[in-house]
């Protein structure tokens, strides 16, 4: 696998995190530092949503339960559809959600940065492996400017810029909203301490209670204490007034009522499947509750309790799962870390062929693939483990980096050297020296499988050159044997001759018959070959003959034994020892013509242009050679018995 296989099976990880090398640049720090997802805690359980009441004014005015925190936003989804969305079209989106009000593109503004961002990491990625495969250092790597990243960079600065403003004009708000309500706790309390015209004041007070509830908000510190402040006025007003029973009961039945209403709708969120979106709806409702007035003393704990006990179910869901997202993150961990440490285990250092590194390539993109499967683990441990992974991944495929360049070199090495055989091979194959040619195409053709493998798009080619040398020689060689037909035609013949003229020695039985058998063996062995499916049936005949001539003419038994035990040759011992060492000699030519043609058959094959027809040919001399082999090997112990 090249270095483009590599950026493959990197990008494959994109989905969890990129396993590519990036440069830390300032995309990254910026990802880094603003792309922040709020995430509530794992470690401690959320915020309870309620609080028991306060002690008990004498007054009949509920006390309000504590202030909801605000839910960990982890879970919450941009409804933007941004898959396919080139940088361009985010950086118009990112302007058009700068044009309106910044409290409204919060959430749109988070999700269009991360996908710019996370388009802009896989082109730095695709720009620094492009750069490391033209052999270029990574220490020197530096991205190239982008305008699009410019542009988005300048609209976050004034989205910056707006957010701040509006916070600052938020916090100013809450000011003047807390010094707005306590000027009207003020005038609640003053009126309160008009007892002889606190009457005509019970208009005047609901509509100060209405100002308030209208105040807007307040800084979270003082949220607490001024509506304390506030209820313990309303009550002091309540306890002077010591208004009518009939307009207290019918303000008090209202404020049940919706209270009530508020208890079942609490209720209702246990059947919710989503439990975050359980605890934000529970948060609304105590805002509501605390900004509904107060009930009949006699019933405010009771109401309160099942207000209590319905959010005390859903902070218990809300607290489990979180917990249990804890504990599915430590599974994840776990997994993870067994993953680095199966990648950790594998070896580079008996890898010496292309084979092999592709099999621990599949290993190492198997683990790849199993990583991508899993989820995260707790954000501190996640950026570890796969910091680890990583390193074991970019590691291995910097070696394997390593042994290409390394094999490329071998490589073009190798194909000089089948260009230098192909050459002496150019230079040979027009020879007419048939045995010395052969013999040094048969040493060529052994060097050649010597030599290792070259590049995949010459390998074709330089063999084909190599082949189309040998093919031509071999091809001018068998020209020169296009009558060895009609030659082994005439040497059937001359072997029938000499078979008829054996049979009629034998039946003749003549004094020197014996003698005219040796010389008709002798003629038979001078005869050449014989057409392939008519050699065995003449052989059969010529051996039948043999046979009977020796048993017939008594030709072993005709001769006496010389000193040692052998039997001189009939002729003079002279003339049987010459034609001794000339069987030998002719056995010895025959095994080396064999061990010819058995080298050649292994450098032959029938793809070859001329193959098919050459190697039949060769393996019909081959079988020929064999059986002449014999035949010499027993007239040889023949003498010698």
């Amino acid at each position: 696998m090249d270095s483009r296989e590599q950026s493959e099976s990197m990008n494959n990880l994109e989905k969890d995190q990129t396993l590519n090398t990036e440069p830390k640049n300032e995309v990254q720090e910026i990802v880094n530092e603003e792309v922040n997802v709020e995430e509530p805690a794992t470690e401690e359980a959320p915020a309870t949503a309620t609080e028991a009441p306060a002690e008990e004014a004498p007054a009949p005015v509920e006390e309000a339960p504590a202030p909801v925190e605000e839910a960990p936003k982890a879970e919450e989804q941009t409804r933007l559809d941004l898959a396919g969305k080139t940088k361009a079209e985010l950086v118009g989106m990112m302007r058009e959600a700068a044009a309106r009000p910044i409290e409204e593109v919060k959430d749109e503004v988070q999700a269009i940065k991360a996908a710019f961002f996370a388009l802009r990491r896989d082109e730095l990625a695709k720009e620094k492996e492009e750069f490391l495969a033209n052999g270029n250092n990574e220490a020197d790597f530096t991205p190239k400017e982008d305008a699009d990243e410019s542009n988005l960079k300048e609209l976050l600065d004034v989205l910056k810029e707006r957010r701040t403003e509006y916070n600052a004009a938020q916090e100013a708000n809450r000011e003047a909203n807390l010094e707005k309500k306590r000027q009207i706790i003020a005038l609640i309390n003053e009126i309160a301490n008009d007892p002889d015209n606190i009457n005509r004041q019970f208009n005047r007070v609901k509509q100060l209670q209405q100002d308030f509830k209208d105040a807007g908000e307040v800084p979270p510190t003082a949220d607490t204490e001024v509506w304390k402040e506030f209820q313990r006025a309303t009550e002091r007003f309540y306890d002077v007034l010591k208004m009518n029973k009939e307009l207290r009961d019918y303000d008090f039945k209202k404020n049940l009522e919706l209270k009530q209403q508020l208890c079942e709708d609490a209720e209702a969120l246990d059947e919710e499947t989503d439990v975050v979106a359980a605890f934000r709806k529970l948060q609304e409702m105590h805002t509501k509750w605390r900004e509904i007035g107060p009930v009949a003393k006699e019933l405010r704990e009771e109401l309160w309790a099942r207000f209590k006990a319905a959010s005390s179910a859903i902070n218990k869901k809300y607290q489990t799962f979180f917990e249990d997202r804890k504990s599915k993150e430590k599974e994840n961990a776990d997994a993870k870390t067994e993953l680095c440490e199966k990648i950790e285990q594998i070896s580079t250092d008996d890898l010496k062929t292309y084979a092999q590194w592709d099999e621990v390539t599949k290993q190492i993109i198997a683990l790849q693939e199993d990583w991508k499967k899993l989820g995260y683990a707790s954000r501190k441990a996640n950026a570890a483990l796969f910091a680890r992974f990583r390193k074991s991944c970019d590691e291995f495929f910097a070696k394997k980096a390593e042994f290409y360049k390394t094999m490329k070199e071998e490589l073009s090495s190798n194909l000089a050297k089948k260009i230098d055989l192909c050459e002496r091979a150019e230079a040979l194959m027009d020879s007419t020296e048939w045995k010395e040619a052969t013999e040094k195409f048969v040493e060529l053709q052994k060097e050649w499988k010597t030599i290792g493998p070259v590049v995949k798009k010459h390998s074709d080619a330089v063999w084909k050159r190599f082949i189309a040398a040998c093919d031509h020689f071999f091809d001018q060689k068998k020209k020169q044997n296009v009558n060895v037909h009609a030659v082994e035609h005439d040497n059937l013949k001359a072997k029938k001759e000499v078979i008829a003229t054996l049979k009629a020695t034998i039946e003749e039985a003549a004094e020197d018959a014996a003698q005219t058998v040796r010389d008709l063996m002798d003629r038979w062995q001078e005869i050449g070959h014989v057409p392939f499916k008519e050699k065995d049936k003449i052989y059969a005949q010529y051996r039948e003959l043999v046979d009977k001539a020796f048993e017939t003419l008594n030709m072993r038994g005709s001769r006496p034994r010389g000193e040692g035990g052998s039997r001189p040759r009939q002729g003079g011992g002279d003339r049987n020892l010459s034609e001794r060492d000339r069987l030998v000699r002719t056995y010895e030519q025959r095994m080396s013509e064999l061990k010819t043609f058995e080298n050649n058959m292994g450098f032959l094959t029938a793809n070859t242009k001329s193959g098919n027809s050459l190697v039949q040919e060769m393996e019909r001399r081959i079988v020929s050679l064999k059986e002449e082999i014999a035949e010499l090997e027993q007239r040889i112990k023949e003498m010698d018995a």
